[in-house]
């Protein structure tokens, strides 16, 4: 029902997630991409004023595109408005070591930097109380935010690998916070330095776009594509494509954007923000690149245009007023007809399969059995019901029917999920869905004929350390059934029951966190019984002193309260320490809490990683050097080359062409080992910006601000002993 306003076909390929729309004179919007060979395409079809010189480079065939030479594999490209004084947008073009800012209007660099952590991803805007736009970077687990001039002006640190953000009055203040998504499954909400808002998922956070108010849409690695109001999830869908990118658009004009997904099998769709439901979807011939929207063709009316990887681009219009919304080539009472026949068919379906089980039943079933004597075909007493606890078990009994995978997990520590019924009727099977535990959400146990009971024995593991929702379906029936009746119900593992309650005492980690609370201890116990998974609730007796070990690696945990209010929290774990503390203080509201950090083991190691990237910049300035010097050799060798070969001396000119040879293939030596140096110097600058993540999650509110500034602090003046004690004290 609704089709493209403009088509056209570009002759290059677009790069996947970089593309976007600038107005670089403050006037006509050009279409800006990232394409084959570390270049940039602008395609203006309104104007060329572009002065010449700079890196800019006119097209030959397409008198629409200009390319921009980056000569680096480009991996992040942004438009909008940097500088204040001016209404016209620049270019930011990040790459995994440098990021360009430039004013495409005059053909010159506005800033060109070094940035040792790449960039990913990049938003352009205002953040917060600024007065003025900002463009924020997001790299190796940090996130960066430069001005117009190129100061660094914005500083924090991620998870993981940042790999989308954006920009969005999360709160409903007024003011715009930035949402980050990255590769530890979590999507975090920053409002200026603090962090607001996580919210885990399943998979890496490939992209996130505002849609309206508090509202945003975001993408997942695994094809998942949802809607989040604030910390609340709208809707989630999961597809067996990848979803490239997402943008917002109201595309039925019912004065509500819609989510626009663009996925690599070509399909665009368009999803109700409220319900997910579909209401436009179109293909194109190749994979999505990328989704923006402008005013294209300069009429007054904004377009949806999306990008396929082959360079094809199409617009959209919102659609007119008398489709009523109705985008989709189908009718809106045919698709009632066909929803209400399906349910007849079922129901029928379904009446059938009782009137076969009655039948079978009267036919096999002698005089005086009754229902519960088994003989029954499908029919289960009326009373019958499902029942599930859950136990964290160090090992269960293994029966030799058992296939090697369920012996394996029974003879190692899990949580036991158990399935029971209230009578002798059996559980044939038991479905489970839930995130982040099972390869593809899901998981099916059928127990050999033989093994047929009234019980079913899960075991479960979780990788992470989070709340999970386990949604069970079990067919439940007689042993000679041949249809089943099915069940539904669900439980939630609480975000640490991976964590064993022990009556003896564990041995003593190295690492503890100590600080003191203002409130009962009463209260501490409560959130206890909520967040570990035990086999009765704790009460208080004087002092708290718990012993827990981790089933995944059988770690030890020990948590103690005095009733002075100290509490100190030992494990070796400090990402998992932080995440207690985010969880006490955020059941009893504390805005602010400082406390002192004893890791050892956590420091060596750092300590270990920042000689290494001391000594990664040394290799790197010194191959530096030397490709400067091979480059000026290179250089005269070439005119000495030439100039014999003009005077017809062979000879020299040969020899001075091996050497040439010879010179070459010590640049590509020195390059691949430029490459490997910079490979590893990324992985220690990630540990160390999530060992800063880590201290500052055992903080809360301003301390941990002042934390990771302290920290960023530290490390720009290369003060190792001065990032020690703020890890350690909170403070410098």
């Amino acid at each position: 029902m609704l089709v493209p306003v403009f088509d056209f076909k570009l002759k290059h390929r677009i790069n996947p997630r970089m593309v976007t729309v600038g107005k670089y004179d403050g006037i006509h919007p050009c279409l800006t991409a990232a394409t084959t060979g570390g270049k940039v395409f602008i395609h203006n079809p309104h104007s060329r004023t572009t002065k010449a010189g700079g890196r800019i480079v006119y097209s030959g065939t397409d008198q629409d595109l200009v390319f921009l030479n980056i000569n680096q594999a480009i991996s992040a490209v942004s438009a909008g408005r940097l500088d204040p004084s001016s209404d016209a947008d620049c270019l930011v073009i990040g790459t995994q070591t440098n990021v360009l800012a430039y004013d495409v209007q005059n053909n010159s660099d506005l800033f060109y930097k070094d940035v040792s952590d790449g960039v990913n991803s990049i938003v352009l805007g205002m953040l917060g109380n600024r007065n003025t736009p900002i463009a924020i970077l997001g790299g190796n687990c940090s996130v960066q935010g430069y001005d117009w001039e190129g100061e660094d002006v914005y500083w924090t640190v991620a998870g993981d690998n940042v790999c989308s953000l954006a920009l969005c009055d999360f709160n409903s203040d007024g003011k715009l916070e930035l949402v980050v998504g990255s590769e530890d499954y979590d999507i975090r909400v920053f409002e200026e330095d603090e962090l607001i808002a996580e919210m885990t998922e399943t998979e890496a956070v490939t992209a996130i776009c505002p849609i309206m108010g508090s509202r945003f849409g975001y993408s997942l690695a695994n094809g998942t594509v949802g809607v989040y109001d604030r910390t609340a999830r709208y809707w989630r869908i999961k597809s067996k494509n990848q979803a490239i990118c997402i943008q917002s658009f109201d595309l039925d004009s019912d004065g509500v954007p819609e989510l626009i997904t663009g996925w690599s099998n070509g399909k665009i769709d368009a999803r109700s923000d409220r319900t997910g439901e579909v209401v436009f979807k179109d293909t194109m011939k190749s994979a999505v690149a990328g989704l923006v929207t402008a005013d294209y063709r300069m009429d007054g009316k904004t377009e949806l245009i999306c990008c396929s990887v082959e360079g094809e681009v199409r617009g959209y219009l919102p659609a007119p007023p008398e489709l009523k919304g109705n985008l989709m080539d189908t009718n809106t009472d045919q698709d009632i007809v066909r929803e209400l026949s399906q349910k007849r068919q079922n129901l029928l379906l379904e009446l059938k399969n009782y009137e076969e089980n009655a039948k079978a039943s009267a036919i096999q079933k002698p005089a005086g059995l009754t229902a519960m004597d088994g003989s029954d075909v499908g029919i289960i007493p009326a009373n019958t019901q499902l029942q599930t606890t859950l136990i964290v078990r160090m090992e269960s009994e293994v029966e030799p029917t058992m296939s090697p995978e369920l012996t394996q997990q029974l003879s190692k520590p899990h949580i036991e999920l158990s399935v029971t019924t209230t009578n002798s009727c059996i559980i044939r099977a038991v479905m489970i869905f839930a995130e982040g535990i099972f390869e593809g959400e899901s998981h099916v146990v059928h127990p050999h004929q033989s093994r047929l009971a009234n019980s079913i024995a899960i075991p479960l593991t979780p990788p992470k350390d989070m709340p999970v929702d386990l949604h069970l379906k079990a067919f439940v029936g007689n042993r000679t059934s041949s249809q089943f009746h099915v069940f539904e119900l669900s439980r939630q593992l609480p975000k640490f029951s991976a964590y064993m309650l022990m009556d003896q005492k564990v041995p003593s980690p190295a690492g503890s966190v100590t600080f003191h609370l203002n409130d009962r201890a009463q209260r501490v116990i409560m959130w206890i019984n909520q967040n570990f998974l035990l086999n009765e609730d704790l009460e208080l007796s004087g002092s708290l002193h718990l012993n827990f070990l981790c089933i995944r690696d059988s770690s030890p945990l020990r948590i103690s309260m005095e009733t002075n209010g100290q509490v100190v929290i030992e494990t070796d774990n400090m990402e998992l320490a932080g995440d207690l503390i985010q969880g006490i203080t955020s059941y009893l509201n504390i805005q602010d809490l400082q406390t002192t950090a004893e890791f050892s083991e956590e420091m060596a190691r750092l300590k270990e990683i920042l000689v290494k990237v001391d000594e990664f910049h040394s290799v790197r300035q010194k191959l530096t050097a030397e490709m400067a010097d091979h480059s000026n050799i290179i250089r005269s060798m070439v005119v000495r080359a030439e100039d014999a070969r003009l005077m017809g001396d062979l000879k020299n000119m040969r020899k001075n062409y091996m050497e040439l040879y010879n010179l070459n293939k010590d640049l590509i030596s020195g390059y691949k080992i430029r490459c490997n140096n910079h490979s590893e110097l990324l992985m220690c600058l990630k540990v160390v910006n999530q060992t800063i993540q880590k201290a500052g999650r055992l903080r809360v509110g301003k301390y941990k601000t002042q934390v990771i500034s302290s920290c960023r602090g530290a490390i720009k003046n290369n003060n190792v002993s001065m990032l020690f004690k703020v890890i350690r004290s909170g403070s410098t």
